[in-house]
This record gives C-alpha cells, sequence and structure tokens, in this order.
C-alpha cells in the first residue's frame, strides 16, 4: 500500500480532518484516506456528459494517456 505525505496544510484544514474524523469514528488517516479515495473514483462530469451525447460509456473511446504526470507549480 502506498503513502504520501502532505506538506503546507493549513492548520485550520487539520483541525477539521480532525473533527471530521472523530464525528466518523475513525482516525484522521482513515479520514484523508476515504476523502482521497471517493475523490479519485467520483464520476468525471466531463466524460458522463461526452458518453450521453455518444450513446453510452461502452461507446465512448477514450485515448491512452502517455504523458508523464508533472508537478504544479502554485508559487
Amino acid at each position: 500500500m502506498a503513502s504520501i505525505i502532505v506538506c503546507g496544510l493549513d492548520e485550520s484544514v487539520k483541525r477539521r480532518l480532525a473533527a471530521q474524523a472523530k464525528e466518523h469514528g475513525r482516525s484522521m488517516e482513515a479520514e484523508v484516506r476515504d476523502i482521497l479515495t471517493r475523490a479519485a473514483t467520483r464520476p468525471h462530469i466531463g466524460l458522463a456528459q461526452a458518453a450521453r451525447e455518444v450513446g453510452g460509456v461502452d461507446e465512448l473511446q477514450l485515448p491512452e494517456r502517455t504523458d508523464p504526470a508533472r508537478s504544479v507549480d502554485f508559487g
């Protein structure tokens, strides 16, 4: 199983995550894992619209992604 470290997280976000985790009866790590999993697996609205236009997901041709991942510079 993979691990990540999130640097530069605002303290208020950490407090809200801790409160959310407590409400759900789980650790903050488990809460963040659930949030990230749901975010990464939710339907993509653009793909849903495209699929509707061509008559369904089975008919939608998705190009293979070959470009390398890039980091984002927010500075």
